[in-house]
């Protein structure tokens, strides 16, 4: 790794990834609907195709089920396929593939099989009004399925190093981007590194209350907690990796402040959100000051209006609103 540094973009970040792994390794090739010409939905994969050929960057028809299906065969096989799904809304399309078979071919082939596939796929969409159907946030869909590894593209830096370290992996990873973040710059190393999966990061240290939020929740809590420096000592914890999940980093953190506030953008009733508060509460029950708060969505689709969009999504005046709940704060 470099030890210079540059400004680049999310989005430009992930296509560093995606090409110095298809430099890296002949077996990684790039599978999905419109990402070789067209370079994707949000333009993550342009240039790549020229520069790399069709047989290993190259279109699919419209169906989520066939390309994660065979990406899954072809990884048995000896490939390392990443997977493009436009939005994780339509991963729901996809979802056999994963749990039922992806996910499950290493212990039913004894442990003598691998699985080296990587799932692309985007939250969020609500600030772009995608409605409905195209802006859901589904990583904690899949954290319940055994086999599989979750992780969450929530900064610049976090983003490219983890992605290539799932591609590197050899059991299937969904990656989880975020279309709101994907014009977010910032200073990452020059050159390429990788980051393990399984650890969680802390963002900004404090000693009043910790935050643990994802993705764009992860940019709205570290504006918050800038905010609040004169009056609260807000401590910020990224998650990272939803499976495996760094626990004990989240609980050092809650074990010291005594507060925790969790803001995911996903619904709060069996959500991940709703799922860290119960890890953080169980290994650090007798440490709290107050119940885990949970910010995230209530239990409705998301809307197409903006007004209703924002009612519904949360912003940093949620988080806000919650640390402030907090007893004696």
């Amino acid at each position: 790794m470099s030890g210079s540094e540059s400004e680049t973009s999310m989005r430009d970040a992930i296509n560093d990834a995606l090409r110095e792994e298809l430099q890296r390794d002949e077996s990684v090739y790039l599978i999905g609907e419109d990402i070789a010409d067209a370079g994707g939905s949000f333009g993550i994969t342009r240039g790549l195709h020229e520069e790399f050929g069709e047989e290993r960057v190259f279109d699919t028809p419209i169906s989520e089920q066939a390309i994660v299906g065979s990406s899954a065969g072809a990884a048995l096989t000896g490939s390392r396929p990443v997977a493009e799904i436009m939005y994780a809304d339509f991963m729901a399309l996809a979802a056999e593939q994963v749990m039922n078979q992806a996910g499950l071919f290493r212990y039913m082939f004894g442990g003598d099989a691998t699985v080296p596939m990587t799932v692309r796929t985007v939250n969020g969409g609500a600030g772009f009004n995608a409605a409905a159907q195209h802006s859901k946030s589904l990583h904690g869909l899949f954290v319940g399925m055994p086999g599989v590894r979750v992780v969450l593209g929530s900064t610049v830096h976090d983003t490219k190093g983890l992605l290539k370290s799932a591609i590197r992996s050899d059991d299937p990873v969904l990656f989880f981007e975020h279309m709101e973040l994907y014009n977010r710059e910032a200073e990452i190393p020059e050159g390429a590194y990788t980051l393990p999966l399984g650890e969680a990061a802390v963002e900004r240290d404090g000693e009043d209350v910790t935050v643990v939020a994802t993705q764009l929740m992860l940019h709205h809590a570290l504006d918050v907690a800038g905010s609040l420096a004169g009056e609260i000592s807000v401590e910020v914890v990224s998650p990272r990796t939803m499976k495996p999940l760094d626990v004990d980093t989240l609980v050092e953190s809650a074990k010291r402040t005594g507060r925790v506030v969790v803001a995911d953008e996903s619904v709060i009733q069996g959500g991940p959100g709703s799922y860290l508060a119960r890890r953080i509460e169980e290994a650090a029950f007798y440490h709290l000051e107050a119940p885990v708060a949970v910010v995230g969505v209530d239990d409705t689709p998301i809307p197409f209006s903006p007004p209703l969009a924002d009612a519904v999504v949360p912003g940093p005046g949620d988080i806000e609103d919650a640390i402030r709940d907090l007893p004696r704060l």
